[in-house]
């Protein structure tokens, strides 16, 4: 079964590939000659993922699938959430993002927080939608050189490092994109027997 996964992102392809069953053959954007950027305008994190997976599908006709993630801060009232990789303006800047957060968040002393993702799978016609969601807290400063967007601020409960601070195999595990990702692997695995 080949899924076109909606990202341009192939380092991102490759972990999910190795994620999913070997009978999946997770495509890319790239893959099927996909060139145009998707607005990401839903008011929520699993409205943004099932917009994305329904505009590819709807023009490639193809099973697909979409994610979108966001961190929510308790303290915060939620923020970013679904604005997270713009949190600090238009431009996507992992660093302009956590010194806003980091700034917003000076003297409170409740940081808890969550990331979440949610992914959309599009299948003849029909959607999906799987969450994976990890408690955490915000660290009063950066930790670690790993990850990517918030990683270096995040740390899950139970631990006492920063997602920046795991390996890929380690995050991968625990983390709300290896949840959803597990959740759509089982409910695959199901379609086959």
């Amino acid at each position: 079964m080949e899924l076109v996964f909606v990202t341009g992102n192939e380092g991102k392809r490759r972990e999910v590939q190795g994620r999913l069953p070997d009978w999946v053959d997770v495509l890319s954007l790239k893959d099927v000659g996909w060139q145009a950027d998707i607005e990401e305008t839903e008011p929520t994190i699993a409205g943004n993922a099932i917009l994305k997976a329904r505009t590819v599908h709807q023009v490639t006709g193809r099973a697909c699938f979409a994610d979108d993630t966001g961190l929510c801060v308790d303290a915060l009232s939620g923020a970013p959430g679904v604005y997270s990789a713009r949190y600090a303006g238009p431009q996507v800047d992992a660093e302009r993002n956590m010194e806003k957060l980091l700034s917003e968040l000076a003297g409170i002393e409740d940081r808890s927080a969550h990331f979440e993702t949610s992914i959309a799978l599009i299948l003849e016609d029909e959607v999906f939608v799987f969450k994976g969601i990890i408690e955490g807290r915000i660290a009063l400063e950066r930790n670690g050189d790993g990850g990517f967007g918030y990683d270096p601020i995040f740390v899950p409960n139970g631990h006492d490092r920063s997602f920046a601070q795991f390996s890929m195999e380690e995050k991968g595990a625990i983390s709300h994109r290896g949840r959803a990702l597990q959740k759509m692997a089982d409910f695959l695995d199901r379609l086959k027997v």
